[in-house]
């Protein structure tokens, strides 16, 4: 379970969703998600699958907001409007591919299909960015499989230091 200190925030990708064509569950299911993990949401948004405008919204989190988890849902598929892992990477500093790799895993014991996610995670400053689905059930699977594991993450994230990390096993 993450430290209640640590923020918060879920970017919605989606063009439907931008232009009122689709309600958005997958955004929502995420906070309540994170909520339940003791995260404490301050900041959401929805964007269309534009590159500036997704990496903008990253950006508004990680610099002028300083939230220490972010994750998007949507834009990770083989669509060629599917642009989010390269807004995220244009955006971090360091990539994470454990994250990816672990939700990837995890969703091809569900379907063969999650070896097609391009989900990416990185980390900017002190902001951990990690790509979901953009279905609700996709989008909750692939959270679960990572959330136990991202408080210890930001834990050394945001330690003086290089952090213990033999002592800690979830």
């Amino acid at each position: 379970m993450a430290d209640i200190s640590f923020t918060a925030a879920v970017i919605t990708v989606s063009d439907k969703g931008y232009r009122g064509e689709r309600e958005d569950t997958s955004g929502p299911a995420l906070c309540e998600m994170l909520r339940e993990h003791g995260w404490k949401v301050v900041y959401t948004t929805l964007v269309p699958d534009e590159q500036a405008m997704i990496s903008q919204a990253l950006l508004t989190c990680a610099d002028e907001k300083g939230i220490a988890l972010v994750l998007t849902t949507g834009g990770t598929g083989f669509s060629p409007r599917d642009i989010t892992p390269e807004a995220t990477k244009m955006v971090v500093e360091r990539e994470t591919p454990g994250i990816a790799e672990l939700m990837r895993a995890e969703s091809m014991k569900i379907t063969p299909r999650g070896c097609l996610s391009r989900s990416t995670a990185g980390i900017r400053k002190r902001t951990l960015i990690i790509n979901l689905p953009g279905s609700e059930k996709a989008a909750r699977e692939n959270a679960e499989a990572v959330l136990g594991s991202v408080g210890h993450g930001l834990d050394m994230l945001y330690s003086e230091g290089s952090s213990d990390c033999a002592g800690h096993n979830p």
